[in-house]
């Protein structure tokens, strides 16, 4: 670690923050040959690291490890006695952390050739800053300071000491009754996965469906999965008030239904708000929007064009892959002086439950406005998913009258394994006659995308001019063997 002391007063790069969007963008510069000053106020790794990503998903598989067990008689396989160690689980979770750690360290990333200082970095002006009170001059900056999770002004939620997706990972026993608040990624994975470890998981929902942003039926078959695992999904609800007990943590909810819920913990999965606070953005000269997200265009600069910002706090679709590319667009933009831009089109996203949401690209809903028809594969009559005995799900690819896949949206197990190859076909803007054409291996889930490649293919050999020149080539080629 560089100590303040020792950190230059003029650099190439000042990079604030050091998540996803900061570590890439600190070893980009510094792979050029730039001096990068990355600024971390707290740990290096950010959200990802230490409350999204890494944590929930080992969660997550220590609650799908209790579900099976349970759900093996399915098979023929009993498992008696099936207990959850709450404690156990979350030891696996902190140790999941702290093996990926050493990636985003600051012993890693000024091996790269960045220097990283622990601190508190604002704008004092358009191309100076300040950490911890001692002034630094930059040519270029990238913003990568994320979000936390917004905490909604409800009455009484003030007099609970309600979890979020960042705090969440310090509990120590598992809540017996669970209120989660928020029915998008977040609040279905946590709500899901503490409902397998043995929590009674009450959801609430103020939108008329889970998952809000993705294909109603995918929605559907989520809201069915998390009621089959005993989630108690209350759709269309808000929340009137919130009654604290005693002891901060348990109360009761107050629902606009009238009905009262009664919980141990309360965890908030509404969204998350961008850090900005303290950062000097009106003195650099960095516009915001109306919910405080730094404004970028295409290319992630600023109102300030020497200043550029990645990852949440630009406002694009929070996911740490995009923040990744985000990081390395703005840096190569900035040290190399390059116009690259980001690709937002083709943003892959997954959703973590099971049965596993993936999407990119156009939504099937969105086919018709876009000129575009919509195959779909039931899982139901794909062979692999019939085998492991999972076959409420589906594939559905959205295709454009020249056949390219412009989007695809996959529910079923390991979705997101399944969609690298359809982020791919979006992203080159693949045909689905060279998805076809490609051999993939069998028994798997991918088989569905692959025959709803074929399905396009073949409805296209069946109707207009395609259709019409093979049947001459075919009658010509009868001829000709006569």
């Amino acid at each position: 670690m560089t100590a303040l002391a020792d950190a230059p007063a003029d650099v190439d790069l000042l990079v604030i923050g050091g998540g996803t969007a900061g570590l890439v963008a600190a070893k980009t510069a510094a792979g050029f040959g730039a001096t990068a000053l990355l600024v971390e106020a707290h740990r290096m790794g950010g959200d990802c690291l230490w409350t999204g990503c890494v944590p929930s998903k080992s969660l997550i598989a220590v609650a799908a490890a209790a579900h099976d067990a349970r759900a093996a008689q399915r098979f023929g396989v009993t498992a008696t006695d099936v207990r959850v160690d709450f404690a156990a689980a979350m030891r696996h979770v902190h140790a999941a952390m702290h093996e990926i750690e050493p990636v985003d360290s600051v012993e890693a990333t000024e091996a790269a050739g960045a220097l990283v200082v622990i601190g508190r970095a604002r704008f004092t002006g358009p191309r100076t800053a300040e950490i911890d009170g001692r002034p630094i001059r930059f040519a270029h900056a990238v913003i990568a300071t994320g979000s936390a999770p917004d905490v909604p002004e409800l009455p009484g939620l003030d007099g609970v000491d309600a979890l979020t997706s960042d705090s969440v990972w310090e509990l120590d026993a598992l809540p017996e009754r669970l209120v989660v608040l928020g029915g998008g990624a977040i609040g279905c994975e946590l709500g899901q996965a503490f409902a397998r470890l043995g929590a009674k998981v009450t959801l609430v929902q103020r939108n008329k469906r889970l998952l809000p942003k993705e294909d109603p039926d995918a929605s559907a078959l989520i809201a069915a999965a998390l009621a089959a695992d005993g989630v108690d999904v209350r759709l269309a609800t808000t929340v009137e008030r919130v009654e604290g007990a005693d002891d901060r943590r348990a109360g009761i909810l107050h629902l606009s239904s009238g009905d009262r819920v009664p919980f141990d913990r309360v965890l908030i999965a509404l969204g998350r708000r961008p850090r900005t606070a303290g950062l000097g953005l009106d003195a650099a000269g960095v516009r915001t929007d109306e919910r405080g997200h730094v404004v970028v265009d295409g290319a992630l600069r600023t109102s300030n064009r020497r200043i550029f910002a990645a990852g949440d706090v630009s406002g694009l679709p929070q996911f740490t892959h995009l923040a990744g590319m985000g990081g390395s667009v703005a840096a190569t933009n900035a040290v190399l002086g390059l116009r690259r831009r980001l690709d937002r089109d083709a943003v892959p996203r997954v959703t973590f439950t099971h049965p596993e949401v993936g999407a990119i690209g156009l939504l099937p809903s969105q086919a018709a406005e876009h000129g575009c028809t919509v195959h779909e594969v039931r899982h139901s009559h794909t062979d692999r998913a019939i085998a492991e005995g999972e076959e409420d799900g589906f594939t559905r690819l959205v295709v454009d009258g020249r056949g390219r896949v412009r989007g695809v949206t996959i529910v079923g197990p390991r979705a997101g394994e399944s969609l690298g190859e359809a982020s791919l076909a979006v992203r080159l803007g693949l045909r689905t006659s060279q998805l076809a054409s490609a051999t993939h291996a069998y028994p798997t889930f991918s088989d569905a995308l692959w025959n709803a490649a074929v399905a396009d293919v073949r409805g296209r050999l069946r109707t207009g001019a395609l259709a019409r020149a093979i049947g001459l080539l075919a009658r010509l080629t009868a001829w000709r063997s006569r």
